[in-house]
């Protein structure tokens, strides 16, 4: 979902910043958002990674400028994107996908490479691979920190009236996509029994997930919504006297809203993630627990300095905004394309001059 996600919210900045952009989306037909998709769409029958042929054909007939990959792709459907004419993105959101991108046969398929996430917590380069990149003298790497929208004051006020709750009062738990992980297959009911205490405690408690579990009467305050648009949601978590995320990109999001956070990992992948984090000051790790997670939002509730330090340390990390510097990066290629196509003109121009 958090590649979706993000190709989403550059594709509707993409469309927002070229009025006639045609925009193409491969996905999976089992994706719940599949039949949802705002713009065109090829549905294949699981992950287009595993169908090159299809996504080779599709690239040969849509003949796209740009080919964005977001942390999945082939070798032969990067190759089919270089054929088309076009440029070739990569996205990586995880380190085994920082590797792919930075094999010998990647690097000379490449013309960017888009790291999901904020430097402090993916790194650099290592030094076999700084010297693969200035022997092919690229791709270009770019960090996107955080995708999201701009703040909007006002549909926070419209969130805010309609979840009965006051800016700085509001505790929000948002587990994610949380099944479906070793160890975590019940992650979601976790953070949703974990809402349930909390909002039991007299919080003002916003639950943001499909659990499973029907809704409690707890005595205290609390809100479920099974969904809410990115937009939404960040607006909660700009209003948000603390928020409890997974270690994915919805921490990040969290961090860059300035939020107090408590993060806890549902996938493996995301404990480093997690602890980088940490160790930047900006959030509090608890583990897959339901009262381990209470436990620690008490404590933050009831020590206002110390959330407030923590609050205050997200707002520091002052993280970029990745859509703006997808936008960019997008401009600088498309005027690469149109100087290349205007040399080839004029070189077209001399031959039949020569001729």
């Amino acid at each position: 979902m958090g590649e979706y996600a993000r190709s989403l919210a550059i594709a509707h900045a993409a469309r927002a910043r070229w009025a006639g952009a045609a925009i193409h989306f491969a996905v999976s037909e089992r994706a719940p958002y599949a039949v949802d998709t705002p713009f065109d769409v090829t549905l294949l029958p699981s992950s287009p990674t595993f169908h090159s042929a299809a996504v080779g054909a599709l690239i040969g007939a849509f003949r796209p400028d740009v080919v964005i990959f977001d942390n999945a792709g082939r070798t032969a459907q990067l190759r089919a994107a270089r054929a088309a004419g076009a440029a070739v993105v990569y996205i990586s959101a995880r380190r085994r996908q920082w590797r792919k991108a930075h094999r010998l046969r990647w690097l000379g398929l490449l013309d960017e490479h888009w790291v999901a996430y904020p430097k402090f917590l993916s790194g650099g380069a290592n030094f076999l691979e700084r010297c693969k990149l200035r022997l092919l003298r690229g791709p270009v790497r770019r960090y996107l920190d955080v995708v999201a929208p701009p703040a909007d004051p006002v549909r926070r006020a419209a969130l805010l009236a309609r979840s009965g709750c006051g800016a700085g009062r509001l505790l929000l738990v948002v587990p994610g996509g949380g099944g479906g992980h070793p160890g975590a297959q019940d992650a979601v009911e976790r953070f949703y029994g974990a809402a349930v205490d909390l909002a039991a405690d007299g919080a003002d408690t916003v639950f943001v997930g499909r659990a499973r579990a029907e809704p409690l009467f707890t005595g205290g305050a609390l809100r479920r919504f099974d969904s809410l648009p990115q937009a939404d949601l960040m607006e909660l978590m700009r209003a948000a006297r603390l928020v409890v995320v997974n270690g994915g990109s919805t921490l990040i999001q969290a961090i860059a809203c300035g939020a107090a956070c408590i993060a806890v990992p549902i996938a493996k992948d995301q404990a480093p993630r997690i602890r980088g984090t940490v160790a930047a000051g900006a959030a509090v790790a608890a583990p897959l627990e339901r009262t381990a997670i209470v436990e620690c939002a008490r404590r933050l509730l009831a020590d206002e300095p110390e959330r407030a330090a923590l609050a205050a340390r997200a707002a520091a990390l002052a993280l970029a905004d990745g859509i703006a510097v997808a936008v960019g990066a997008l401009e600088r290629l498309l005027e690469k394309r149109d100087a290349k196509d205007a040399k080839g003109a004029v070189d077209a121009r001399g031959s039949n001059h020569d001729a």
